[in-house]
């Protein structure tokens, strides 16, 4: 009987304040959408990084004839048999090596027509022009700087390129669009926050009687209060119960169908479903207990019982 009383409370109180309830309702929604978002585009930089960080070599690009007069590193000339054969001596007896492959002038010639070809520069571009190289696989990626301290100043060495510098611009991007994402989100939280404890506040008021009644009869505070905190979690749990729609039409529509990122990105390593599915309980977790919390505690200045 108490239950049902209770039930019948939830209903009738969110019946009178629909319009109230609504704005939660879609304000939850958006706030843990955005939450669920975040949560994921984090996990997908992490992705891209850990897939691309495995890819990615250490180059040390060696001095030609061009260089000579244009790289500083380079004023005794171009690179000698001697000097290469010494440094690959040198990075197979280093540890974080796992392999070392050697590239031509002519093979950096045709790596670079394929991939400029459609430029106006590549037309310049002569082999001879192009650099000799040692393409440095790591055991860990993050040991960059044992390679680059023990070779940047040999002899007929113009540089230690480190791969990894030309994806940082993409994931600091990736990164700012994520912290902007959470700092939405947390403006988003205080206004469904606000919502949630305005709407407590109205529904105490508007059933002030019939809670003034039930104090006399002997009706303990948590069972007077009980129906407001369960409206308030209802609200929420339908907000993130959108939610969490909204994050899987957004991974099915953007990645799969739709703009079919996944086809049009192949070099992308996007997350899979796995992770969404994973994320989805924690938004359903945190849209039923916010409110439910916030309407706890509004109701302790607003319901005085």
């Amino acid at each position: 009987m108490r239950a049902q009383f209770i039930f019948s409370e939830i209903g009738v109180g969110l019946r009178r304040n629909l319009t109230m309830t609504f704005a939660v309702v879609v304000s939850v929604a958006l706030s843990l959408a955005l939450f669920g978002s975040a949560l994921l585009l984090n996990k997908q930089v992490d992705t891209m990084k850990g897939y691309w960080y495995d890819k990615v070599n250490v180059s040390i690009f060696f001095c030609n004839k061009a260089d000579q007069e244009t790289s500083p590193n380079c004023s005794k000339g171009a690179v000698t048999k001697e000097q290469k054969d010494a440094i690959k001596a040198d990075l197979d007896k280093l540890d974080v090596v796992e392999n070392v492959q050697f590239e031509s002038s002519q093979e950096a010639y045709r790596h670079y027509k394929e991939q400029f070809g459609d430029s106006l520069m590549a037309g310049s571009i002569t082999p001879d022009q192009m650099q000799e190289s040692y393409r440095i696989k790591l055991k860990d990626p993050t040991k960059y700087e044992v390679v680059s301290s023990a070779f940047a100043d040999r002899p007929g060495v113009q540089e230690v390129q480190d791969q990894r510098n030309l994806l940082k611009n993409l994931f600091e991007l990736l990164r700012n669009m994520n912290a902007a994402a959470v700092f939405i989100m947390a403006l988003m939280l205080v206004v469904a926050l606000m919502l949630i404890v305005n709407t407590v506040r109205v529904s105490a008021f508007s059933r002030r009687r019939e809670t003034g009644i039930m104090r006399l009869v002997g009706a303990s505070s948590f069972y007077i209060q009980m129906p407001f905190i369960m409206e308030a979690a209802v609200a929420g749990l339908l907000g993130a119960s959108l939610a969490c729609v909204m994050l899987v039409a957004g991974r099915y529509f953007m990645i799969d169908h739709g703009m079919s990122l996944a086809e049009k990105l192949p070099l992308i390593n996007f997350i899979g479903w796995d992770q969404v599915i994973r994320v989805l309980p924690l938004v359903l977790a945190v849209g039923l207990l916010m409110p439910a919390v916030a309407a706890f505690v509004a109701l302790r200045k607003y319901l005085k019982v």
